[in-house]
């Protein structure tokens, strides 16, 4: 089952949907808000306790051009893929995946640049992946439930 974005006001939609739909849109706001606040702490806190060490090899001298980037770059996808979904725009699925990877990849940059590992990289690296599995379901790229899983399956010849 796909999503209709263009769904007339007052349709049913399905359970598996809107579930599917809240979850995202909850990942995407918590997402943005977490994005927005690591970017003012390395904007106007120099990374508010974390060493400047970290940075040592990296093209950084402070958290300044990495903070910017994080609230700018990977908050800024993560809410207007979240406005986008709310507000049931067509770019919404094409944002959502956009804000997905590009969690993902800044995680995957910060390990690099920084060479350090924290338990927030985990969840963080995980929302991103929350984030493509709900926006995929909707799409119907993934089983949405079991049910579906198993009449896919069994409706396949592998």
């Amino acid at each position: 089952m796909t999503i209709d974005w263009k769904r007339p006001a007052g349709t049913p939609v399905s359970t598996p949907q809107r579930g599917l739909r809240g979850l995202l849109l909850g990942l995407l706001y918590f997402g943005a808000a977490s994005a927005f606040g690591g970017g003012v702490l390395g904007v106007f806190a120099n990374g508010a306790g974390v060493p400047l060490d970290y940075l040592a090899g990296s093209p950084f001298t402070s958290f300044l051009w990495p903070g910017l980037i994080l609230g700018a770059v990977v908050g800024g996808t993560q809410l207007l893929a979240a406005v986008t979904l709310q507000r049931r725009r067509p770019l919404g699925p094409l944002s959502s995946v956009v804000a997905g990877f590009g969690m993902l990849i800044w995680i995957f940059v910060e390990l690099a640049v920084m060479r350090e590992y924290s338990v927030l990289q985990t969840l963080y690296f995980a929302l991103g992946g929350l984030e493509l599995l709900a926006v995929f379901g909707l799409l119907g790229l993934v089983p949405a439930s079991a049910e579906t899983l198993q009449a896919d399956v069994a409706g396949r010849d592998l």
